[in-house]
This record gives structure tokens, C-alpha cells and sequence, in this order.
């Protein structure tokens, strides 16, 4: 397989020398659990930069980029080992680094949607090859033959019929000055020696040994420390407030009032934020600015309605936040109106008729709350604003986009602009929405000084931003041969719609209809791990499980009959999903569970979805005693493509699941006149470590198929799979989040 040269042709296949330059450190950790002795590569005292990815050492050593951020889900090993592939390195003489943001030489620098493997694959492999060649030519032209006789092995370019031989450093400086060749060959897949194998986290030592990664960690001569006080309850705004008694605090610095955006500014996709209006403290140390922050007495007053001009990636759109202080039975009553309202996206064949002819009809409704993303490092920033240069550091998902949302609000020119992109201690959508960089360049600005703000847990976990509190509506016709004729959903939120129209299972049923429905709310509502997925796909799995039964079928078995349909003889058009691959998690699923063999006191609940271009299914296996619910074992199957890294997969869909059963059992969040319930861990419940499973077992479909997502697909079908396996248990069947209070 070929790509040309001129495909994408950005800054990243430009060539140029780079001299001198920076300490590297003279051990390796890459290639085991435990650092091992390796042969001393010595310090290099020359890199040559072969593209925006790549340096190579005369001595041989290399680095490669990490382009995108990294939070958790692996991809600064990952990334670099596609590049690694291409270009034949040695990875135990490989450094990672985690690149800045650099739109000039990477795309698309951020994580989000289980996106960055899938599309960052085709420009990381171009990025190995075109170096690989432009190895293979400098060494031809060294040894003056032709290119077409050279070959390589892991570090080394080899020349068969003279026997010369030579480590890419020692071609470095000569391939760096040569033009790019027009084709670039990639590797037959075939023959990958790293891909498809397992290989630690780069960043691993330093995590358990405590070495500063993350933003928290981050610190800078000179540096203040900042914090800031938003309104107590969601519908409030600023009035006024005095700060006398805090100014004469110790270490106090300054307390003023700070604007993040400007009335007038057209928010772009991640530039939501509750509350715009703040009061910053500066001081010099985190324990002295928050006891000034406890003396600060602020007034609050609600705001009127009013409108926010959006810009949701070129579709503009005018967002009405409504006025009032929100409660929980206000807002569920809300959806009910709303889902009589609901609007049709997709409706194939005839549904009303098919549920007036039913033998029988099943219906059910299910309910999920708003949930806080909790991550464990609290939110911060570093930023320095000198002037009209500006520079941050922290952790962050979308810095690409923040800085044009920071450029604009301090009228800094986006090439003034340098972001720092640290580890991030969680992310799961919280840190798309940045509003508190932009927060931490205002303050800085202000008392013209380098500042990092911290939130606290409270500021985080009262300050908006949740997954959104849904709503859906099923219902299902059967014949009276007991055949799915009919599937209806509505379904809707706060303040978005969960319904994918054209996801499974469209397609597989003659006559579907799917409605969608929105009710306003001035609660910041965001992307939370799987959005949308993360529920629909827990009451549509659940909801299929009960039609399954209803219809006296085996629960997989009556899922791939559906998609053997969608298969052979798909109903309607756009469906989104590949039925093949589908039904390929099925039967693995169901073979590696050992699906359909009772156990002795064990209940057992499927689920499985699509989102994020990969496949996804899972077997529950619990027991219950005395109200207590045991996971005995989860097991999932998933078809991602082509598997880059294989421990760091089951890694991240182990985490998945772990992350789902506490969500689906005790996370939620309700409003009382605005406010939320919870404001920290003693009250808003989190998995503990004696109610994880026991056991989880991860098996991946074969593929040679492009990776795809991998972040967030196994987490949505463990919520079904678990509310299927209590209804086994209990005998009753779970249609509100979270389960425990029910049990």
C-alpha cells in the first residue's frame, strides 16, 4: 500500500535540521513492566528533524511527537508506536514526548468522540514512512546505490550485496536536507512487528513514582495561585460583594470581579460555561487564597431570560437560557409535556398500523439523571499573559479550539498564543469545556503575574457542565407468532436529545419510528463519556431484553436474528451500522461467555451497541445475598479494527466497565430550587473498590480493518447488560438510574 506525498500535505512533512538541543534521559522503561539495563545510547549531540513527528540522534536514538493529548486512554504509546511501525525503529531506542499544540504540524490535536487512533492513523503511518524513505534514499545515496536494493530491520538501514549496514542516526543529517519522495510506501499489515503487540505505558515510572505530569503538578517561578467563587445556585448572577474582611488576610494579593466571555460572543461548540460572571482571589498559596475565599460575603440575584448566539461547527443557532431556579419535579415534569410534542427523525414502513394489528405490546419508560464527570484531578490552569503573548499550561482535551475562544477574548493573536499540553487526571468530556483556561488568562492578565487557578471539588461539582438528565419512551409490537413488526422511541432531555435515529435497531424492523425532544434549562449540560450512548443505549438494551423475553427468545439469539435481517434485507436507509461486524460481537460474546450454561446462584444480563464506529457487548454475571449485589464476572467482546496496543486496550475497556457499573448503580444528581444536591464524595457515591467485579474478561474480533474508537464504546452496553442481570436476580426490571437505591 502507497500514500502519496502530496495527500495532506502539511508542516509535518516538511524536512529541515535541527541542531543541539536538550537532555535525554539514559534510561528505558518501554519494553517491560520494570526498568531493565539496556545498552547505554550516551547523550546525543545532534537531533535531525525529519518531520514534525520525528528526531533522530546521530547516536540513533529517536524521538517521536505525541500529538494529542493524553488522558489515560494510552494514546502517547499508541500514537507513537503507528509512527514507530512505519519507520522500522527500534522501540526500546525510542523517547516519547508529548508535543504543544502545533496546528502547523499536527490535525486535529485533541481527544474526544474515541477519534484520535482512527484519525490521526493514516497521517501517524505517513509520518513513519516518509522518514523510513527518506532513510533509505540518504543511505543510496551514501553508498550510491540504488534505493530499491536497501532494506531495514529495526534501527538499522541494510544494504544486502555489499553488506553495508548502518543505524538511522548515522543517515539522519544527510536524510534530513532531501526533498520527499513522491510515493510513500506503507507496511503490508502483515508484517508489523510492534502493532498488534503489547507494550507498556511510556509514561509509566513516572506515574508510580510520583513525577509531576499532570496540571496539578505544574509550577513556575513567580507564580500565584487563584480561585474564583461562582453562584451557589444555577438561574443566579452576581450583584455584589465585599471583600473587605478578605484583603486583610495574609498572603492575599488582589480580589476583583472577572467577565470570562463578553456578552456579544458567539460560542462555539466547547465554549459552554454556567457562569460567566466570577469573583477571582489571588494570593500566594492554595490554603491562603481559599480561607480568604470563606470570608468573602457575596450577593446574588436571579437573571432574566436571555439568548446565547451559538456556532455549533458552522450551523448557527440562537440558544434561549431560560430564567428560574430549577427542581427536580419541575423538570420531569417538563419532559413529560415535551415528549408530546416530539418530533419525527426517522420513520420507516407503517408503525401506527403495525401497533393497532399487534397481538401484543410492550411498553416501557426509563429515566437517567444529570451526572457529574468527578475527575480526579480538579480542574486548573496555568497562564502567563505578557503582553500580547500568552502562555498556558494544563490539562485539557480541546486546546485546538480553546485557543481560538482565548484568542478572541483577550484580542491575542492565535500565533501569540503557546499551550502547554500536561496529562490529564480525567478527562471524560469535562475538560473539553475550558472556560476556565479562559479564566486563568483573565486573572493573569489582571494582576499582570503568572497564576495557576484551582478549583476546588465543590466549584467543580456545582459548577455545571453534567451529562444531561434523559428520558425514552419504547414501544415494541409483536405478532402473534411472536415477531418484532413494530419499535417505536421517543425520547429527549435536558438540554439535548439522546436518540441516534439511525443506529441498530433501524434496519432490522419493517415499520420503526424514532421522535426526539428538548426541554430549555439553564443547566450546563456536556459531553460525558459516550454522549447520549451512555444512556440510550442502557434503555434501549434494557427495553430488548424485556421484548425478548416477551417474545420467548433467547436475548442474543433474538438480537441476531434482528441483525441477520439488517443484514440480508435492511429496512430504510443511512442505517450507520455494520450488521456483519455486529453480530461477529454477538457469537463472540456469546462463545467466550459461555452463554446459555446456568451456573448455581448466578444471574446473567447482556447488552450490546454501536457507537463510535466500534462494536460493543457485554455479559454481566452476579449474584445477590442478603440485598447485596456481588459482579462476579463481566465479559465483553469488541470490534475496534485493527488492535494497536492489546494490554492498553484491555486496560481501557476494564476501566470502562468498572466506571460504568458505579455510574449505572449510584451516580446522580438532583436540583433543588437551582442547587444541586451533592458538592463532594460524601455525598455523591462512587464505586469502591469491594464492589468492582471480580473478575472481567476482554476479547477482540480479528481485524485488519482501520482502528477505530475505543475510549468510549465498551461503556455503554454495561449498563443494560447490568440492569438485565438484577432484573434475573430481583425479578424486577430497572427503568430509572441509579439501580442501588432500588435494590
Amino acid at each position: 500500500m502507497k500514500t502519496s506525498s502530496t495527500l495532506n500535505r502539511r508542516s509535518f512533512l516538511k524536512v529541515s535540521a535541527l541542531a543541539g538541543g536538550g537532555m535525554i534521559l539514559s534510561f528505558n522503561w518501554l519494553a517491560g513492566c520494570k526498568p531493565k539495563e539496556i545498552e547505554e545510547p550516551g547523550l546525543t549531540k545532534e537531533w535531525f528533524k525529519l518531520n514534525g513527528y520525528i528526531k533522530i540522534g546521530e547516536n540513533g536514538l529517536i524521538t517521536i511527537m505525541s500529538p494529542n493529548p493524553e488522558g489515560g486512554q494510552n494514546i502517547k504509546t499508541s500514537m507513537p508506536l503507528i509512527v514507530a511501525e512505519e519507520l522500522d525503529a527500534d522501540w526500546s531506542k525510542v523517547v516519547v514526548e508529548q508535543a504543544p499544540l502545533d496546528t502547523d504540524n499536527f490535525t486535529r490535536q485533541f481527544i474526544g468522540g474515541s477519534q484520535a487512533i482512527r484519525l490521526g492513523w493514516t497521517a501517524l503511518r505517513t509520518a513513519g514512512a516518509t522518514a523510513r524513505q527518506l532513510l533509505i534514499h540518504a543511505a543510496a545515496k551514501t553508498w550510491n546505490v540504488p534505493a530499491s536494493e536497501i532494506s531495514t530491520e529495526p534501527g538499522f538501514l541494510i544494504h544486502e550485496g555489499s553488506g553495508k549496514k548502518a543505524h538511522f542516526g548515522e543517515m539522519a543529517s544527510q536524510a534530513a536536507t532531501l526533498p520527499i519522495p513522491k510515493e510513500i510506501p506503507f507496511k503490508e499489515i502483515s508484517k508489523f512487528r510492534l502493532i498488534g503487540t503489547s507494550h507498556k505505558n511510556v509514561d509509566s515510572k513516572n506515574i508510580v513514582t510520583g513525577k509531576p505530569l499532570f496540571g496539578i503538578d505544574y509550577k513556575k517561578e513567580g507564580m500565584l495561585i487563584a480561585m474564583i467563587i461562582h453562584p451557589p445556585a444555577h438561574g443566579l448572577r452576581l450583584k455584589s460583594f465585599d471583600d473587605s474582611a478578605a484583603r486583610s488576610l495574609p498572603g492575599i494579593r488582589d480580589i476583583f470581579q472577572i467577565k470570562s466571555h463578553q456578552v456579544d460572543y458567539e460560542r462555539t461548540f466547547f465554549d459552554t460555561t454556567s457562569f460567566t460572571d466570577l469573583v477571582a482571589i489571588v494570593g500566594n498559596s492554595t490554603w491562603e487564597v481559599m480561607q480568604a475565599k470563606k470570608a468573602i460575603k457575596v450577593e446574588w440575584e436571579e437573571f432574566s431570560t436571555y439568548d446565547e448566539n451559538r456556532d455549533w461547527f458552522g450551523r448557527k443557532e440562537i440558544r434561549t437560557i431560560p430564567q428560574g431556579l430549577e427542581n427536580q419535579d419541575e423538570q420531569v415534569q417538563k419532559m413529560a409535556q415535551a415528549a408530546i410534542n416530539a418530533r419525527t427523525v426517522r420513520k420507516d414502513g407503517n408503525p401506527e398500523a403495525a401497533f393497532v394489528s399487534a397481538a401484543k405490546i410492550i411498553e416501557q419508560t426509563y429515566r437517567g439523571p444529570f451526572l457529574a464527570h468527578n475527575c480526579m484531578e480538579p480542574m486548573n490552569f496555568f497562564a502567563h499573559v505578557e503582553g500580547n503573548k500568552i502562555h498556558c499550561a494544563g490539562p485539557l482535551q480541546k486546546p485546538e479550539l480553546t485557543e481560538q475562544a482565548l484568542s478572541t477574548r483577550l484580542g491575542v493573536p492565535i500565533e501569540n498564543i503557546e499551550i502547554e499540553m500536561t496529562r490529564l487526571g480525567g478527562g471524560y468530556g469535562r475538560r473539553s469545556y475550558a472556560h476556565w483556561l479562559i479564566e486563568a488568562a483573565v486573572i493573569s492578565q489582571k494582576v499582570n503575574a503568572p497564576i495557576k487557578l484551582i478549583y476546588s471539588r465543590e466549584d467543580d461539582m456545582t459548577g455545571g457542565i453534567y451529562r444531561p438528565m434523559y428520558q425514552a419512551t419504547y414501544r415494541a409490537a409483536l405478532d402473534k407468532n411472536n415477531n418484532l413488526i413494530g419499535f417505536h422511541v421517543n425520547a429527549g432531555g435536558l438540554v439535548e436529545p439522546p436518540i441516534y435515529p439511525n443506529r441498530f435497531p433501524a434496519g432490522a424492523v419493517d415499520n420503526y419510528w424514532a421522535e426526539e425532544w428538548t426541554v430549555p434549562s439553564n443547566i450546563t449540560v456536556g459531553s460525558f463519556r459516550a454522549p447520549r450512548s451512555n444512556f440510550i443505549a442502557a434503555a434501549e438494551q434494557s427495553f430488548l431484553d424485556e421484548v425478548a423475553e416477551a417474545a420467548g427468545k433467547d436475548p442474543i439469539d433474538f438480537r441476531i436474528a434482528l441483525l441477520q435481517k439488517a443484514k440480508t434485507n435492511p429496512i430504510g436507509e443511512n442505517n450507520d451500522y455494520d450488521a456483519d461486524r455486529f453480530i461477529g460481537v454477538l457469537e463472540l460474546l456469546k462463545t467466550k461467555s459461555n452463554w446459555g450454561k446456568s451456573q448455581q446462584g448466578i444471574s446473567r444480563g447482556v447488552s450490546a451497541y454501536f457507537c463510535h464506529n466500534s462494536y460493543a457487548a457485554s455479559v454481566v454475571d452476579l449474584t445477590l445475598k442478603d440485598g447485596n449485589i456481588n459482579i462476579e464476572r463481566v465479559t465483553q467482546a469488541l470490534d475496534c479494527g485493527l488492535l494497536i496496543n492489546p494490554d492498553a486496550a484491555r486496560n481501557l475497556c476494564e476501566g470502562a466497565v468498572v466506571d460504568a457499573i458505579g455510574t449505572a448503580m449510584y451516580g446522580e444528581l438532583k436540583f433543588k430550587n437551582g442547587v444541586p444536591d451533592k458538592s463532594n464524595f460524601d455525598q455523591y457515591r462512587m464505586i469502591r473498590m469491594k464492589e468492582a467485579p471480580k473478575a472481567i474478561e476482554t476479547y477482540f474480533v480479528e481485524s485488519q480493518v482501520d482502528p477505530t474508537g475505543l475510549g468510549e464504546p465498551g461503556y455503554p452496553p454495561v449498563f443494560a447488560a447490568l440492569a438485565n442481570a438484577l432484573y434475573k436476580a430481583t425479578g424486577r426490571r430497572f427503568y430509572d438510574q441509579p439501580f442501588a437505591p432500588q435494590i
